[in-house]
């Protein structure tokens, strides 16, 4: 028996309990209080501040917060020299301009993390700093370096506050497929990638699943965004209990994805904290997101796949050592994320998670969990394995599905 289908009084009362047990275990940890999410500077306001007053020739710049057609418009009726000179002078305004042509973009995030690098070089050697803050400069500019080398493809940048980020691999205005990793808590600049766990970070999850989907379609040209491109809650605080920030990163998940070049088909796999961004963001995803796949999921703000009112197919994964399937699945009052995604009143296709451990352990190369995303991802069903050993999953689903 389920929250959802006992007595009105019954369910009530568990309610009650499980929230006093969320509350209990915020308030005795200390996870109560609700950390700052910005500094007091941010750059690119100052940059949008800038570009409003811009121009390119005698035309005004448009609106950085135009829909994505208007935006992709405006660049088709300047040169690429203008182009370039905007991404040159603007970067932070370019490099997250939703409609801007992908490698423009790129550029001026190359530019933008190039300054961003050179603040923190100077901030290292600030005396009015403390020894923690110049410590926390350095970690910043050494993740600039990183985002810098050769080849890397950053499709948006903002250093402001923890920061946000979001990576390519694959050619994506080639791409027939885009998969998209939405990440959880704790996720910002300094966070997205790692060098142990590395799989455990956004950067390893999506060259992970890159690299899956490689192997399983060789044949089908392929891209897959990091997307770390909103705030998510800094540890497991009430932030991550609400759905506060999940509503702020949907909106923000929502206009990227109807702004990805071409007609690929997208997928979207949402690790944690990231299935409740996708789920408050699933009745407005654009139609070419066909897929939408949650892992060690606390919930999707809703009691069951049908209410996130999408016509993606929806998938969920938890592996049997999560523990994220020891938190009340219930949402009261704003607190809590709601049902349980894996179990069958819940209504997702299952799948199986084997050989993953723990809570991050769902995009390590060799794990079921893997394999499923990849296949998910290239649109071939054939060799998904479902969670009861079945072909439940699977119903109602050709093997393959043609791009």
């Amino acid at each position: 028996m389920t929250a959802f289908d006992s007595s009105p009084t019954l369910n009530v009362s568990r309610a009650l309990i499980a929230l006093a047990v969320v509350f209990v275990l915020l308030a005795t940890t200390g996870w109560t209080a609700v950390r700052p999410q910005h500094r007091p500077d941010e750059p690119r306001n100052a940059a949008l501040a800038a570009w409003e007053k811009g121009r390119t020739g005698p035309l005004a710049l448009p609106n950085a917060d135009a829909p994505p057609g208007v935006l992709a418009g405006f660049f088709a009726s300047i040169s690429a020299k203008r182009a370039t000179a905007l991404a040159d002078r603007y970067p932070l305004v370019v490099g997250n301009l939703n409609g801007a042509p992908v490698t423009l973009r790129y550029r001026a995030n190359r530019v933008a993390l190039a300054q961003a690098r050179r603040v923190e070089q100077w901030r290292m050697h600030d005396a009015r700093l403390s020894p923690d803050g110049r410590r926390e400069a350095a970690r910043r500019m050494h993740r600039f370096e990183s985002l810098l080398s050769p080849g890397r493809q950053i499709f948006a940048f903002d250093p402001s506050g923890r920061g946000r980020v979001a990576e390519v691999f694959g050619d994506l205005d080639r791409a027939q497929r885009v998969s998209v990793v939405v990440p959880g808590v704790d996720t910002d600049l300094l966070t997205f990638e790692r060098t142990q766990r590395r799989f455990s970070a956004p950067v390893g999850m999506a060259q992970s699943l890159y690299a899956a989907q490689r192997t399983a379609a060789p044949w089908t040209r392929t891209a897959v965004i990091a997307w770390a491109d909103y705030t998510s809650p800094s540890g497991l605080g009430l932030d991550a209990s609400t759905g506060r920030l999940a509503t702020s990163g949907a909106a923000r998940l929502v206009a990227m994805t109807g702004a990805l070049p071409g007609a690929a088909r997208v997928s979207l796999f949402c690790h944690s904290y990231g299935s409740v961004v996708c789920g408050v963001a699933a009745p407005e995803l654009p139609q070419r997101v066909g897929d939408m796949a949650v892992a060690g999921s606390p919930g999707m703000r809703v009691k069951s796949a049908a209410q996130l009112r999408t016509t993606a197919r929806v998938w969920a994964m938890r592996d049997s050592d999560d523990w994220i399937q020891d938190v009340p699945y219930l949402e009261v009052g704003g607190l809590g994320h709601g049902a349980d995604p894996v179990t069958p009143e819940f209504g997702a296709r299952v799948l199986s998670a084997a050989g993953a451990v723990g809570h991050t352990g769902y995009f390590e190369p060799g794990t079921e969990s893997l394999s499923n995303f990849a296949e998910i991802g290239v649109g071939s069903y054939r060799t998904v394995t479902c969670a009861a050993g079945n072909n439940a999953c699977r119903t109602g689903i050709s093997g393959t599905e043609e791009v």
